[in-house]
């Protein structure tokens, strides 16, 4: 999330209660978490497994809950006990919430051609371009940004809260929800069954490429960026901070896990599951997903062992 207008060093410290260490001169231009961090942004971290991760990341400001650590030479670190709870400060001192009075906001911009049917909601800030269709009971949450010759059937849920939370066993509740303050994405000739989700960015953005067909009941995860003209059939679950390069299909109730990439023109087959990264250009199947021809000789060679027992037991 960028800020209206970059904030200082000291008034940042100032309204989360924090001791400066390092540049004290420079200017915060926003916040992220770490997948999506950019130069003069500020990032928080809690745990030292993730320490020299923030450090020495692309983050020009780090929210910290020590003083024994080294400042990379230009940055700047803000010391305070709880990082989390100042992240949630920020985002509520710049994108606090407020509720909606009405079913179509009065900011909403909207191209020409475009159709909005009965029993849409509509939040601030979203932007839609020429010759879309949006049919009934389809809720657009606030700061999403859809283009031109856009299809999204009934009941669709664009821009709902990222399924992301803190874990800490040390307080009541164990799981508290890290606040998302970013948005979706939708560029031109989209189309999107009916009864999907796709969750905005925790703190940037979720991007569906240009042509990309999603088929009913599809969900995609925070922050993960699709790439062009993919298809994707019924059922599919994409976990948050993946990339899905141009051209790629995953057939119905594919599986795939958080912060991986699936390379440009791959197909992974029905009921896969990808835990980790696949390169492009293949057809994957089974669990873990592999390439295809190999798991179906695999499989064959599976039902061929009650036979082969059978001989080496005569």
């Amino acid at each position: 999330m960028k800020f209206p207008a970059p904030v200082s060093v000291e008034w940042m410290a100032d309204l989360i209660g924090a001791e400066i260490s390092g540049n004290r001169s420079a200017q915060i231009s926003g916040i992220n978490e770490i997948h999506k961090v950019m130069k003069g942004d500020l990032v928080f971290v809690d745990h030292p497994k993730y320490y020299d991760t923030c450090l020495n990341s692309e983050a020009s400001f780090i929210i910290i809950n020590t003083k024994e650590v080294a400042v990379p030479e230009g940055k700047t670190i803000l010391i305070v006990a709880e990082p989390f709870e100042s992240y949630l400060k920020i985002v509520n001192h710049f994108k606090p919430f407020v509720a909606a009075e009405k079913s179509i906001s009065d900011n909403l911009i909207i191209g020409e051609g475009s159709i909005i049917m009965p029993n849409v909601f509509v939040g601030k800030d979203v932007v839609i371009g020429k010759n879309s269709v949006i049919y009934p009971n389809v809720s657009l949450l606030d700061g999403t940004i859809i283009g031109d010759n856009v299809v999204i059937q009934a009941g669709s849920v664009i821009g709902s809260d990222a399924f992301y939370y803190n874990t800490k066993k040390n307080r009541e509740s164990w799981f508290k929800r890290m606040q998302s303050c970013g948005n979706v994405v939708i560029e031109d000739n989209v189309e999107i069954g009916a009864g999907c989700t796709i969750d905005r960015g925790v703190t940037a953005e979720t991007r569906i490429g240009f042509g990309t067909k999603m088929d009913n009941m599809v969900h995609i995860g925070h922050d993960t960026t699709i790439g062009k003209n993919c298809l994707f059939a019924a059922q599919v679950g994409i976990a948050g901070g993946t990339i899905i390069e141009d051209g790629v299909t995953l057939w119905g109730q594919v599986g795939v896990s958080k912060t991986l990439t699936i390379g440009a023109n791959a197909v992974v087959l029905a009921q896969s599951g990808v835990p980790s990264s696949l390169a492009g250009g293949k057809t994957y199947f089974g669990y873990p997903a592999e390439d295809a021809s190999l798991k179906r000789r695999e499989l064959v060679w599976i039902k061929r062992i009650p036979e082969l027992w059978k001989k080496v037991m005569e």
